[in-house]
């Protein structure tokens, strides 16, 4: 059966029988990539009980119904998954994620930079995660900033407030404990504002640091999010 040359949906073939089996066919995998929505990009298995109409970006080494199909996108569709191969360009709202991804022609590159035909490119990231405080002095987080990246700040908001014997906390990294402020709150949605005079890369993958003024921490729970560049390599040939 002949498919469009973009986005792959059946065509009906001349005295064809059943024509609306095909028809309801391209019908879903327009629906699916028409705004296009990825469920995530990091999921190497097909996710149980999956609803028909719902996409994934298989990621390299994916296992189960989706090995074999890196870097397509796996729908959902009638209990099965139908594979398409994405062609370079396609944009695509990434749920986990909470970003607007684009398929280079190698991987989805987040939007809003530039993007040379080689694959080279800039991108502005902001990774966010939830950073659980534990007892004691200062701590590390335990994601960390990418290798390689160019922060331009950090922001935040404590989401369970800060405890312990404490007055204020400074939020770091890279030596400096202060580096992103210091005197912060403790209170529900106290927040970190922390804009750099002077961008700062990292060639290790780098922790923020949370430290204390004037006692410890018992407990609490802080938003971060960290603002950065991130350039990409030209494709290999």
């Amino acid at each position: 059966m002949a498919n469009t040359a973009n986005l792959s949906l059946p065509l009906l073939q001349a005295a064809q029988a059943q024509k609306h089996v095909t028809v309801n066919e391209a019908l879903i995998r327009l629906d699916a990539l028409v705004q296009l929505r990825l469920q995530s990009l990091t999921v190497v298995a097909p996710p149980p009980g999956a609803a028909d109409g719902l996409a994934w970006g298989v990621p390299a080494g994916a296992a189960g119904e989706w090995e074999g199909q890196d870097g397509r996108i796996a729908l959902r569709d009638n209990g099965g998954w139908v594979f398409l191969a994405p062609l370079t360009g396609w944009r695509a709202f990434v749920v986990d994620a909470g970003a607007d991804m684009r398929w280079t022609g190698g991987g989805w590159d987040a939007v809003g930079g530039a993007l040379a035909p080689s694959g080279a490119g800039i991108a502005f990231r902001v990774l966010e995660f939830d950073h659980p405080v534990v007892a004691g002095g200062a701590q590390n987080t335990a994601v960390v900033i990418p290798s390689h990246a160019t922060v331009f700040g950090v922001t935040g908001r404590v989401i369970e407030e800060i405890t312990g014997t404490l007055s204020s906390w400074r939020l770091g990294a890279d030596g400096s404990d202060n580096r992103f402020g210091s005197g912060l709150g403790l209170g529900l949605n106290s927040y970190v504002l922390g804009v750099l005079g002077r961008p700062l890369t990292g060639y290790a993958p780098m922790p923020l640091r949370l430290s204390p003024d004037g006692g410890s921490f018992t407990g609490g729970l802080v938003r971060l999010a960290v603002h950065y560049t991130e350039l990409s390599l030209p494709a290999s040939v």
